[in-house]
């Protein structure tokens, strides 16, 4: 969607059902492309070009690198969902910095 936006499209957006990709090989297929898609427009844009408007899919007009950082945004957004739900299931998430909260407490001066 973002990608969409940027290149100076309407969105396409599909949704993200089952019938997109079922299962966790096709989910990962599928992810891989539609990353490969975005970063092949986000590699053409120029330094001009971000400073370009576009319209996002609710008709807003909205410079090209806000946009950009929208998407960074919105992927932490979803990143922090996972991180919950598999919490709140008591999954063990990986840890993308380093060590964990527990851990750095773990390591801590005690006050």
């Amino acid at each position: 969607m973002y990608g969409e936006t940027i290149a100076g499209r309407r969105s396409a957006y599909p949704g993200c059902g089952k019938d997109l990709a079922d299962g966790h090989e096709n989910t990962v297929q599928f992810f891989n492309e539609m990353h490969r898609q975005t970063l092949e427009i986000i590699e053409g844009l120029s330094d001009e070009d971000l400073t370009k408007k576009c319209l996002t899919p609710a008709n807003s007009e909205i410079s090209v690198w806000k946009w950009l950082r929208a998407m960074i945004e919105h992927e932490i957004h979803h990143r922090a969902e996972l991180y919950i739900y598999l919490n709140l299931l008591d999954v063990k998430t990986p840890q993308i910095y380093g060590l964990s909260a527990e851990e750095v407490q773990e390591i801590s001066v005690k006050l």
